[in-house]
């Protein structure tokens, strides 16, 4: 009796959700760490020094850990871009180019209001920003939501032509007089406050505030629940009285305003200008950390973390040893295989403890 009595608090552990978070995605960054020292030893590196330079690169100093979490900012907006339509069963693969148009819009209003102060002017470059990438996913998600086309396609397509925009603008429009290839500086009233003397700037408010209320409404209301049960049974969904084609829509450009959200939050609180190609490729991470959390909150913030930390120690293994940063897409990649691979320690554990 007494055993089964102190076998309890082990066994509510080990079923409790935060623990086997915890254990899933431990077990997922280990793996690919595993499979890429291998890479590391094909290409004549050690991979013991090439981690340690990884870590002390982010972890070794406030400046090292600031700029990671200047890393997390545009990809945790855009895996929040992925994860919310994902809920009904949508797949937008488009967060890069939302994330661009909602940088071209800020930019506009950066240049056209100029003159207005900061409390007004940075306002109506987070509204337009929304609003750029929103219209950028109105298209798809009409076209889909009466059955034309697929959203996961037409939305990677239009990544192509995005960037392209931007280049049309920058290099004819909008370029600096003394630079063809970037905008003007922005005014200081149109850029992010920055906090403690770094690089962090509001928009990790943005994210953290978005990530908690698209937990909320997908826990605790009925929009939540009326979501969920079409990502779930579109069919029995629709029989039951859910609007189908209205919830696709607006979903889908809610979640193309939050990456144009990361667009407007990176040139304004990051460059201070527009330039062509701004992003090296936000979108498509935002897309794989969704992917990796499976469109959980907490698994989004922690796996942005991670990529975080590989995206910003990559740029120090650079000079450390000569790795091209290639490589560095590699273990993303990796990462990525493991998760599809779906480790199965959570379900063992739970057979133990059964």
């Amino acid at each position: 009796m007494s055993q089964r009595i102190e076998s309890l608090p082990v066994k509510s552990i080990l079923h409790h959700k935060f623990f086997q978070h915890a254990v899933r995605y431990g077990l997922t960054i280990l793996l690919a760490l595993l499979l890429f020292a291998g890479i590391l030893l094909i290409t004549g590196n050690k991979p013991i020094p090439s981690y340690r330079d990884l870590f002390s690169a982010t972890f070794g100093s406030a400046y090292g850990f600031s700029e990671v979490i200047v890393a997390m900012i545009p990809i945790l907006l855009t895996a929040l871009a992925v994860a919310l339509p994902s809920r009904i069963g949508m797949i937008n693969v488009g967060g890069e180019g939302q994330l661009y148009l909602g940088a071209i819009f800020a930019t506009f209003a950066a240049l056209a209001f100029k003159d207005l102060p900061g409390w007004l002017v940075l306002p109506i470059m987070g509204l337009l920003g929304i609003l750029g990438g929103a219209l950028w996913a109105f298209l798809p998600a009409f076209f889909r939501s009466i059955g034309l086309v697929n959203e996961t396609i037409t939305t990677l397509l239009m990544n192509m032509i995005a960037p392209k925009i931007a280049g049309l603008l920058v290099f004819g429009y909008w370029h600096s007089p003394r630079e063809t290839n970037m905008t003007p500086n922005f005014v200081d009233a149109a850029r992010l406050p920055t906090f403690f003397g770094t690089r962090i700037h509001l928009g990790i408010v943005f994210g953290l505030v978005l990530l908690v209320l698209f937990w909320f409404v997908m826990k605790k209301t009925r929009w939540g629940l009326e979501m969920r049960s079409i990502g779930g049974n579109v069919q029995a969904a629709r029989r039951n009285g859910i609007p189908i084609a209205p919830y696709m829509i607006i979903v889908f450009c809610i979640s193309g305003g939050i990456a144009g959200l990361a667009g407007m939050a990176q040139v304004s609180g990051f460059y201070g200008l527009l330039i062509p190609n701004f992003s090296p490729g936000y979108g498509y991470m935002g897309f794989l950390i969704s992917w990796l959390a499976g469109g959980d909150p907490l698994g989004i913030l922690l796996m942005a973390f991670v990529v975080s930390i590989i995206l910003t120690g990559g740029n120090m293994l650079q000079i450390t040893i000569g790795l091209p940063y290639a490589v560095i897409n590699l273990l993303l990649a990796f990462t990525l295989f493991v998760v599809l691979a779906k480790p199965v320690l959570p379900k063992l554990l739970k057979r133990k403890t059964a």
